[in-house]
This record gives C-alpha cells, sequence and structure tokens, in this order.
C-alpha cells in the first residue's frame, strides 16, 4: 500500500533548538517524540545557508548549482522537475501549506506574490494547493494569504507584528525591552499567530481527502526566523533576565574581536559595521553594538517561537491519529538553515559556514507498516537527500534528475556515504564571497573562491570534536596542513555537477 507524506519545516532554527538534540530551554515533546520512533540524522547539514535556494534542494533533490538558485533572488524555474510534481503527475494529493519561497519576494510578478490577491490557491509546481505565509501578518513586501486572512479576520491584530527586516529604521529598532533588533512583545492570540495557523489550514486541506487518497502535504512554518514577535502569551513562560548567555558567545567584545581577526576578513568587516554581506540582516545592525542582553531576550523570543512550532506540530500529529492515518504516514521535519542567536557575537546569518547555519535538525518518523527500526543516525546526510527519500517512498527508482540519495535506514548504511557540502554564491553591495564547505568526521573546511573580494587562498579549518564553537580557525597552522590538503582534495573530488550557465538574479530576496 502506498504510503502518505507529511514534510514538516521550519526557518531558521538551530540543529540544538529541540530536546532531542540537546536542548535545554524550548520544551519540544512532540518533536521530541518523532525523534523517538523514528530516525534523528545527528549529522545533517543543508547545502546553503540561506532560504531560497535551501528550499529549492529539499524540493528538488538537486544542489544548489545544479537547480540554479545559488542565492536569495533567483526564482527556481517554475517547471523545474520537482518531488511534488513527480507525485501529483503519479496520482497523489499535494500541498503546501506555510512558507514557500521559491520566488523573489520583492519581485511582484510571480505567482507566490500574487495568488492571495487574486484569490488564488494554485495549482502551481506541482502542488494542487498553496496557501501561503511570511514571517508577519503586515502585508510587508507581498501579500501573502496569511496577512489577507488576517486583515479580514482579525484586522486589530495586525500592527502587533514587527516590521520584517528590510529598509533601514524603524525595521531594525527593537520594540521590546532591551532595544534588540527585530523583537517586538506581540498581543496576538496565539490561535490567530501565522504558526497555528499554518497547522490549522494543513488540517483543512487533510479533512477535504477521502482516506483513502495518497497524500504529500509540505507543512513550511515562517518561525523561528526574524521578527522575534510571538504571542505575549507564549513569551511570558520566559524572562530573559534568568536566560544564559550561549555556549557561543565570546563574553565580550574585545574577545569577539579576538575570534573574528582570525577568520577570513568578512567576519571582522560585519562585526564591526563596516561591510554587509546579506540583504535579510537589517542595514544599520551593528553586531559590536550588540549587548548580552538583546542576546538574551532574543534568545527567549526563539524559545517561545520554537514551543509554539512544537504545539502546532502535535495538533497536526493528533488529527493524524484520529484519520486513521498514522501508521501510512511518513513524517519529515527539518529546517532550511540555522541562526547565530549570539555565537561569535553575531545575529542573522549569511555567508558564514559554521555549525550554527549548515548543521540542521532532520528526522524522519518512516510509516509503521515500512517497518523500519527507529534510532540516532550518525551517517552524513543532507538536505538532497530527503527528495530521493519520499520518492522511494512513494514506490518510484530515484529519478537521474535528482542529486541525491535515500537516506539510510540503517547503522550498517552509513558507510561509503558521501560528506556534506555546503556553498555559497553571492554578491551584495559589491562584496562578493564565494564558499565551498564540505563537513567530514568532525572536521568542517571551507575553501574560499578568489573574488573581487577575495584573492582565493583563504580559508577555514576546524576540528569539531575539539573546538565545538569554532573559535579556532587552524587554516594556516602548520600542524594541520596535511589534515587541510586532505580535506580540501575531498571536498574539489566531491563538488555536485551544476548548471552550464547561471540563472539570473530578479531581485534582492
Amino acid at each position: 500500500m502506498a504510503r502518505n507524506v507529511l514534510l514538516i519545516t521550519t526557518d531558521q532554527q538551530r540543529f540544538d533548538a529541540l530536546g532531542c538534540n540537546g536542548g535545554a530551554f524550548a520544551r519540544t515533546p512532540n518533536i521530541d517524540a518523532l525523534a523517538a520512533t523514528g530516525l534523528n540524522y545527528t549529522q545533517a547539514r543543508n547545502q546553503s545557508t540561506v532560504c531560497m535556494p535551501a528550499r529549492s534542494t529539499i524540493l528538488t533533490g538537486q544542489s544548489i548549482r545544479r537547480h540554479g538558485v545559488t542565492s536569495n533572488g533567483i526564482p527556481l524555474p517554475e517547471h523545474a522537475p520537482n518531488i511534488a510534481q513527480l507525485l501529483a503527475d503519479n496520482g497523489y494529493r499535494t500541498a503546501l501549506i506555510g512558507k514557500a519561497h521559491f520566488e523573489p519576494h520583492a519581485a511582484k510578478t510571480y505567482f507566490e506574490n500574487t495568488a492571495a490577491g487574486d484569490g488564488s490557491t494554485g495549482p502551481h509546481r506541482g502542488f494542487e494547493r498553496m496557501e501561503l505565509c511570511g514571517h508577519t501578518g503586515r502585508a510587508g513586501r507581498s501579500l501573502f494569504h496569511y496577512p489577507k486572512w488576517l486583515a479580514d479576520a482579525h484586522p486589530d491584530a495586525v500592527e502587533g507584528f514587527h516590521e520584517y527586516a528590510v529598509g533601514g529604521a524603524p525595521s531594525n529598532a527593537g520594540w521590546g525591552d532591551t532595544g534588540a533588533p527585530q523583537v517586538a512583545h506581540n498581543p496576538i492570540a496565539v490561535e490567530h499567530y501565522h504558526t497555528h495557523w499554518t497547522a490549522a489550514r494543513t488540517m483543512d486541506w487533510l479533512g477535504g481527502l477521502a482516506d483513502t487518497d495518497n497524500w504529500f502535504c509540505w507543512m513550511s512554518f515562517p518561525d523561528p526566523h526574524h521578527p522575534w514577535d510571538p504571542p505575549a502569551a507564549a513569551a511570558k513562560r520566559f524572562d530573559w533576565r534568568d536566560l544564559p548567555l550561549p555556549a557561543g558567545y565570546p563574553g565580550s567584545l574585545e574577545k569577539c574581536i579576538e575570534i573574528l581577526e582570525d577568520k577570513p576578513r568578512h567576519w571582522l568587516e560585519w562585526y564591526q559595521g563596516n561591510a554587509r554581506f546579506n540583504f535579510e540582516v537589517p542595514p544599520d545592525y551593528v553586531p559590536a553594538k550588540t549587548t548580552a542582553d538583546q542576546i538574551r531576550e532574543i534568545n527567549t523570543m526563539v524559545h517561545a517561537e520554537n514551543e509554539l512550532i512544537d504545539d502546532a506540530v502535535g495538533l497536526v500529529t493528533d488529527y493524524l491519529a484520529t484519520r486513521g492515518w498514522d501508521d501510512e504516514t511518513d513524517i519529515f521535519f527539518t529546517t532550511d538553515h540555522g541562526e547565530l542567536q549570539g555565537d561569535f557575537g553575531l545575529l542573522f546569518k549569511g555567508p558564514y559556514h559554521v555549525e550554527a547555519l549548515m548543521h540542521v535538525p532532520l528526522i524522519w518518523r518512516p510509516a509503521a507498516q515500512a517497518g523500519i527500526a527507529a534510532g540516532p543516525m550518525e551517517a552524513p546526510v543532507g538536505h538532497l537527500d530527503i527528495a530521493p527519500t519520499i520518492a522511494a517512498i512513494a514506490g518510484f527508482d530515484v529519478p537521474d534528475w535528482m542529486q541525491g540519495e535515500r537516506l539510510p535506514t540503517g547503522k550498517d548504511t552509513a558507510n561509503g556515504r558521501e560528506p556534506t557540502i555546503t556553498e555559497w554564491y553571492d554578491t551584495w553591495e559589491g562584496n562578493e564571497i564565494a564558499l565551498q564547505t564540505l563537513a567530514r568526521d568532525n572536521w568542517v573546511i571551507t575553501a574560499y573562491s578568489a573574488t573581487s573580494y577575495y584573492a582565493g587562498d583563504e580559508g577555514e579549518l576546524y576540528d569539531i570534536s575539539e573546538d565545538p564553537n569554532q573559535w579556532r580557525n587552524l587554516w594556516n597552522e602548520p600542524t594541520f596542513e596535511a589534515k587541510k590538503s586532505d580535506l580540501l582534495a575531498d571536498l574539489y573530488d566531491h563538488l555536485p555537477e551544476g548548471l552550464a550557465e547561471p540563472l539570473e538574479k530578479v531581485a534582492p530576496v
């Protein structure tokens, strides 16, 4: 019997956000239960550390250079082969509820940006139904289905959301206790917030299916991505004054500078506010001015948002059980990329290939009928392995246009898997950065390509087992020259094949 698939994603969530991955603050019992009864891939990494490339990889099973979305602002070609279209063409009912972001949000001509205003829910990209939201209840750059619904049903709730991080002040100004950027106390009711809206719309779509339908649903939560403005009822469980600073926070301005001086120069340039390398960072944000209390306040908001996501996951998994679908439904949980959250004294994300951004949660709870034993998995896996696994679940051979492979299901299948590779290719305000990173056996190496900004001989090398915070860059240390050469050779041997011609970037994000 064919199996159903629920793919759950979050946005900008760290690996250690979850209790099952060592998280000590947010309560995540529902996601932890998926890990306990399924396969928890503890060495999963993304293929890009920003939204559009990472999400396009999840959808297509291809590296960022193969599908062509090498940065935000490059639309995934509308008819690019993808797992939703493959399933829809073979009788599956398909939906994407929540954040999509395969098309630039700042370019108004694309379906994602026009659907709500046109009263459309698809079909699009193989999904027979799309109901979309972003990171805010405001209309923002694009009118998605959620802010349209909120303005129609609960107009008084719109202004509780922070403005998204574009255009300078007041978008960066904090509306909380410490002046932390992108923080707001939001009086919205929990059931009207976009996390629970996404779960409710997912259950509504599932409710319209027959018990015998085969289906694939991508439930995509836009949190815990900034702005950090969860419902006050959820945020009040945490008091930022009681929250310890993260282990990756060096402790002082001087220590941050000391650590960043040992990395390639764009790290310190950004920290000191001398240059920007990513559109999605608020334009007036200077990391060196960020206080310890601001990091604490942001992290309380993140923990509250993670708890709301877990609550919403529980609502949907309970619904599957009431429909009798639990035993025949495979559930995946992951995020597109992480968030610095105070590591190195930094916030947000960008061309910084460290574990806070690359190392992602990835859980697969197979359907009971699959007979796959639960347990932790230490094999190196990536986002590009999700689509091939879903194809196999549906009974198909992995298509030759996918570059990933099926996720391993036992310790004996970990041997022989290739190391994971993460890439970055983007230019912002004239600063061109190109990174290629390999993670293997507790080592992370990043080669910097020659660009208008870098000479091409720079890089980063970390021994994660000895230096989990990645504070000591071993790239230029003679003792590790042999290890560096070995890892670089492995990186270049395994770089995935890309397109002959790059795709056009049409918008910043």
